[in-house]
């Protein structure tokens, strides 16, 4: 069962678009290098997502959590995938999605083959990755109500996972064990196998942990509204907030009105103030446009802020498409896109 769809990075997307084609040339191949690794990023996660979707969309016993940011203590996790059984055994997935030659030494560095320089270059390691993941996970957890036995909480059992790419090929040592880098279209067997394991005593603590659906499913949603979406200000990144004026950011001419582009600061994700999701969506009713919320079913007003020189802004939708416009100083902003309708 899938809680949790990845977040929409379409407005990151889009603002770093505007960036490539309104900065200064030598600004240009950083912002276009950071476009092209967030669209394979993107790529890779929704191929990873499409297969674990397939083979526990329909689950009873599993829960899927895809794109979960988590900050703890100060410490923040972002986790690509997280599957969690009804025996409280929690899979947490850190997605690698190359399509070339991965070498893992016996020392447990990973590298990758670079077909255009013949040689490998170092990748971080997943496995301390998911390390630092579990470490604020289990810090979540302990925000949770969790369900007991016998006046015992009940606690989960986090297994570290690292999905590949059906194409990778994978170069694994000789006596390091890489039985938890799997390719993706293994998942599912791999943890079957676990389960169907001979293993008296594991059956044993599985079934003392054994949860209704119902259960694991509100925990996953405790966890879901711990989610804090991380907030970009590329424009500042690549130095351009203070540099860019009108005469660098060009003009957009439509129905011979001009309204200027201005790169902003980022906002914070829109958060439904009920449940604090950000499953949203934009519709228009009596009193305006308001964000509908795909979790609880409830609204939340938005809030039509000042412009940077202290004007009323207005809402204009166009297609998918929410902007922030100030009719005095003709500019407008991307801030919402509602994601498309599922088939």
């Amino acid at each position: 069962m899938i809680l949790k769809e990845m977040d929409n990075k379409d407005r990151q997307i889009s603002e770093l678009e505007h960036l490539l084609a309104t900065a200064p040339s030598d600004k240009k191949p950083m912002i276009k290098k950071e476009l092209g690794l967030l669209r394979s990023g993107i790529k890779g996660e929704k191929e990873a997502a499409y297969l674990i979707d397939f083979d526990f969309k329909t689950s009873s016993n599993t829960m899927v959590i895809h794109d979960l940011r988590l900050k703890v203590n100060n410490r923040v996790a972002q986790i690509d995938h997280l599957l969690i059984h009804r025996t409280l055994n929690v899979f947490v997935l850190e997605t690698k999605w190359f399509h070339s030659k991965i070498k893992i030494t016996e020392n447990g560095d990973f590298l990758r083959w670079v077909e255009r320089t013949k040689s490998y270059v170092g990748l971080e390691s997943p496995f301390a990755q998911n390390e630092r993941h579990i470490a604020v996970l289990s810090d979540a957890f302990k925000k949770i109500t969790m369900p007991s036995r016998m006046g015992v909480k009940l606690a989960p059992v986090f297994h570290s996972m690292v999905l590949m790419s059906p194409e990778a090929v994978i170069v694994r040592p000789d006596k390091l064990d890489t039985s938890t880098i799997i390719k993706a279209d293994a998942l599912k067997k791999t943890i079957d196998d676990r389960f169907e394991a001979n293993n008296f005593l594991v059956d044993v603590m599985n079934l003392s942990r054994f949860v209704s659906t119902e259960s694991v499913r509100g925990i996953g949603r405790r966890l879901i509204s711990l989610h804090r979406p991380a907030t970009f200000d590329y424009a500042a990144r690549f130095g351009l907030s203070e540099s860019m004026n009108k005469a660098d950011i060009g003009e957009n001419v439509k129905s011979s009105k001009v309204r200027v582009l201005r790169p902003r600061m980022s906002r914070p994700e829109p958060r439904c103030r009920h449940c604090d999701s950000t499953d949203m969506i934009v519709q228009y009713g009596r009193y305006g446009y308001y964000f509908k919320c795909n979790a609880c079913g409830k609204n939340t007003s938005i809030d039509v802020s000042l412009c940077r020189n202290g004007h009323k802004e207005r809402i204009r939708k166009e297609g998918s498409c929410f902007f922030r416009e100030c009719t005095k100083c003709k500019t407008s902003s991307l801030f919402f896109k509602n994601p498309a309708p599922s088939r």
